[in-house]
């Protein structure tokens, strides 16, 4: 048997943002049934501190998906070609443990992200929601902005990014892309104040968005902080919020945006809500009422990627796309 191999183009050409969200869900969905598992990640740090090795296995039953992600994380300098994130996600056959499928990672990492956040948004967000707020104008955003566009009606949409030459850029490009209006702000504050749902997708290990400038009715997708030290809300803001996460033993562990507010008083331990999944299920009510802030915090699931590298596999494997490498290992 082979082993399918595709790269980060094949990866974009045959994982469509729309489907992509509709496979997060089901796969939150499938974890909340726990007809699946999602241990924490672990991680391997670099002794200069430059970045950081991290694996992320998972499975699903229903669809037999077997499989890992393994991504190095690393310091990139401001001139660097390369994605912050590089790695791989394997699949293995749950029948003999054969590799079935390896998948470039930072390609699969940015479109399923995304993809969760809209997710959370058709869940949690007002649905006359018009106007979308970005802070951070990188990859995610890029990715955000075309997920975002595919569960709401936005008509404005408002970007922030201290670095305003890169800001202006992403604004003219995004709006001959998408057909929307994107717009430069000058302050992550006007971003925040006068949107109805805000993606934070930031670098940042420290707050970029304040509790005092959320206005009543918006929805927070915190997309960017995924380790306890680090966080892009303040305390206040978390307060605020009526807090879902991904998965609460995740978030427990690993997000900052949570801890760092633990630690600081402005909330108790108790404050999570509880898991998308149990939303998409109707175990938890979403949003209820329209003035509601509403946060969904995401530190990113295997299963996420697991689910598209599935999807990947069966696409490749209809269109005889990739490449053939035979990595089967038999007794001699």
């Amino acid at each position: 048997m082979s082993t399918i191999v595709l790269s980060q183009a094949e990866v974009r050409r045959l994982l469509p943002m729309r489907t992509c969200i509709e496979l997060v869900a089901s796969a939150l969905a499938e974890l909340g049934r726990d007809e699946g598992w999602n241990p924490l990640r672990q991680a391997a740090r670099l002794r200069t501190g430059s970045g950081l090795l991290g694996m992320m296995p998972g499975h699903l039953e229903a669809s037999a998906t077997l499989g890992l992600k393994v991504v190095c994380v690393m310091a990139q300098g401001s001139g660097s070609r390369h994605d912050s994130h590089q790695g791989l996600v394997v699949l293995f056959s749950t029948e003999n443990g054969t590799p079935l499928g390896i998948f470039e990672a930072s390609e699969i990492t940015s479109i399923r992200t995304a993809a969760a956040s809209a997710v959370a948004t058709r869940a949690l967000a007002r649905a006359g929601s018009r106007t979308l707020g970005l802070l951070g104008t990188g990859i995610q955003a890029r990715a955000h902005l075309e997920a975002m566009l595919l569960v709401r009606p936005f008509e404005r949409v408002l970007a922030f990014s201290p670095d305003r030459a890169s800001c202006a850029t992403f604004a003219r490009t995004a709006t001959d892309r998408h057909g929307v209006s994107v717009e430069a702000v000058a302050s992550a504050r006007e971003a925040v104040r006068e949107s109805d749902v805000v993606c934070t997708v930031t670098s940042s290990s420290s707050p970029v968005l304040q509790g005092t400038w959320l206005r009543a009715g918006t929805h927070v997708n915190a997309v960017g902080a995924c380790m306890r030290h680090a966080r892009e809300l303040d305390g206040d803001a978390v307060r605020r919020c009526r807090l879902f996460v991904d998965r609460l033993e995740s978030a427990r562990e690993e997000s900052g945006d949570f801890l760092l507010a633990v630690e600081e008083g402005c909330i108790g331990p108790d404050h999570i809500v509880g898991e998308l999944g149990d939303v998409l299920l109707q175990r938890l009510p979403g949003r209820r009422n329209e003035d509601e802030i509403t946060l969904f915090d995401s530190v990113g699931l295997a299963i996420e990627d697991l689910a598209a590298a599935r999807h990947l596999l069966e696409r490749a494997e209809q269109e005889g796309a990739g490449t053939r490498v035979d990595l089967t290992g038999l007794r001699g």
